[in-house]
């Protein structure tokens, strides 16, 4: 059995008080480059969104041009096939280049429908990107504060930290070695780091066990280290005034 004072114990209990909200302060921060990447890539996929559209349209420009090119070069080929009507010299020649003609002009029939689809394509992708750069700037802002936000809001908690992990050396200095040696091996055991824990009405805090009305009598005293015989945990007792703090 390890004699320790009230004091000792009240102690012990501050410094994990201090640790857990070290532990919750470097959690948040842990997370905070998480946050930013991930409005830097909201703003990238909305940045290359924008591009794509704009890739887009050019590439349907590209393709009107092309099929402009391609109704432009067949009018020349009716023209020269209507030219030469003049010249052919027997039905069989006359009936043949109408044909061509007919043809050329379905060609371009079909060109011109496939012209006007595009054009409709262009129409829809240039209202929507004209919507998205005029929500552009406003995305740009909204994305650049809460990043600012996020950053000022880490350097506050950041500097609250370093407070705080300078109040618990100077805590745990007023413990002694032994005891605070058995209290960071009882934490590096449980998964939640949490080594010390309140008895409240004969159940353990941190496990939710009761505990054997000896021990919990004797806890009350709090003249020597006790353990929880569930989580093997350090208890400690709490009465009625120290719950309401």
């Amino acid at each position: 059995m390890t004699a320790v004072s009230k004091k000792q114990i009240d102690t012990l209990v501050k410094v994990q008080q201090i640790e857990i909200e070290t532990g919750k302060l470097k959690a948040y921060l842990d997370k905070v480059p998480a946050r930013i990447s991930s409005l830097e890539q909201e703003l990238e996929t909305f940045i290359r969104s924008v591009e794509d559209d704009e890739a887009e349209i050019e590439e349907f420009n590209k393709q009107y041009r092309a099929f402009e090119a391609d109704v432009q070069l067949n009018l020349t080929k009716i023209q020269k096939s209507q030219e030469k009507l003049h010249s052919v010299k027997t039905n069989k020649e006359y009936q043949s280049s109408l044909k061509e003609i007919d043809a050329t002009k379905a060609v371009n029939s079909k060109l011109e429908d496939a012209m006007l689809d595009i054009l409709d394509k262009i129409e829809t992708a240039e209202r929507a990107i004209k919507d998205r750069k005029q929500h552009y700037t406003q995305i740009v802002d909204e994305s650049n504060r809460e990043k600012e936000s996020i950053e000022r809001d880490a350097e506050h908690r950041e500097q609250i930290l370093i407070e705080l992990e300078s109040k618990r050396a100077a805590v745990a200095g007023e413990l002694d070695a032994g005891l605070l040696k058995i209290f960071n091996q009882v934490k590096a055991k449980q998964n939640d780091m949490v080594a010390i824990v309140a008895v409240q009405d004969a159940v353990c805090q941190g496990c939710n066990m009761n505990i054997p009305p000896q021990v919990y009598n004797e806890l009350q005293r709090c003249d020597s280290l006790k353990y929880c015989p569930s989580c093997f945990r350090i208890i400690h007792w709490q009465d009625q005034d120290e719950r309401s703090e």
